[in-house]
């Protein structure tokens, strides 16, 4: 039984099928329309979430497959005490597949551990998120033909994003990758991730605090927000909330192919007016979540 806690649970080769297996569902849907027909997913999300919750469920649906669980852990046991494991143990006795996200580090990892069914990580505090990963994935390789040969911005909550983690993990590991990291001197790339990805596999990189300075060069800017929950104290978060906010002004010296991503919500790290920008990918990036995670749930079913 396979589980994706971590983007480094699937080769290059691994996620360049599913990306595949992605444009044909976009391209074919009705051809998987009943692959899933009388299997069911449960969605064990102690923490909240909009997109990644929904595009689960819109997958499996797409699939031909039911959905149960929960969106909050006060309308769980665990509200009452109960650990993870135990959760999932019994969850796992009604449903064919799990997709969790929790709040603290490492609990998708201990529920597989104890899991009967696959699971899948939807986000475990400021660790890791490989789905959303698999998502930028397959919106570069659509919007660029490519996932190597970029030049990559990062801007924005670099220390406790999760999704700038796994992001950073995964295309390190493609030729010709050179990353612009963006951000307060509060909220750099942590060190273990330069330490243990960037240094270890040569892969070029420069900091700075200035959005501006190096957006000439970007093929891809990655916009993320500061956030709030993953601060100690607000005084910090106030500070910094606003330090980077993208607007038309800051884009004048971008390339005009250059692709403009965020893992959402956006609160106000992207001005409005950018929205109607040709660069703008956002919106579309959330809708390529869906058929990624299809690809994902076939291939941990396996399923052909």
């Amino acid at each position: 039984m396979e589980n994706l806690i971590d983007i480094k649970d699937l080769s290059p080769k691994e996620i360049d099928k599913l990306i595949e297996v992605a444009k044909d569902i976009m391209q074919n849907p009705e051809k998987y329309s009943e692959k899933c027909k009388h299997k069911i997913m449960a969605t064990l999300f102690f923490e909240p979430s909009t997109r990644t919750r929904l595009s689960f469920e819109s997958a499996m649906l797409g699939l031909g497959g039911s959905v149960l669980g929960f969106s909050e852990a006060a309308s769980s046991s665990a509200s009452k005490g109960e650990s993870v494991s135990d959760t999932t143990i019994i969850v796992g006795g009604y449903s064919d597949i799990i997709v969790m996200r929790h709040p603290k580090e490492g609990a998708p990892l201990v529920a597989s551990m104890k899991s009967i069914v696959p699971i899948i990580n939807a986000g475990d505090g400021g660790h890791n998120h490989p789905t959303q990963t698999l998502t930028d994935l397959l919106t570069i390789s659509c919007l660029k033909n490519r996932l190597d040969n970029l030049t990559i911005g990062l801007c924005g909550d670099l220390k406790f994003g999760r999704t700038v983690h796994s992001l950073i993990t995964a295309m390190s590991r493609y030729k010709n990758i050179k990353f612009v990291l963006i951000s307060p001197d509060e909220l750099k790339v942590p060190d273990y991730v330069k330490e243990e990805i960037l240094d270890k596999n040569n892969i070029e990189y420069v900091e700075t605090n200035d959005i501006e300075e190096y957006m000439k060069d970007l093929d891809i800017l990655y916009m993320t927000r500061v956030q709030k929950e993953r601060f100690f104290n607000e005084e910090d978060y106030i500070r910094l909330k606003d330090y980077y906010i993208l607007n038309k002004k800051k884009l004048e010296n971008a390339k005009k192919d250059l692709s403009v991503l965020h893992p959402l919500p956006r609160v106000n790290e992207i001005a409005t007016e950018v929205d109607d920008d040709p660069r703008a990918c956002y919106f579309e990036q959330a809708r390529y979540g869906r058929f990624i995670r299809m690809a994902l749930i076939l291939k941990m079913l396996n399923i052909k």
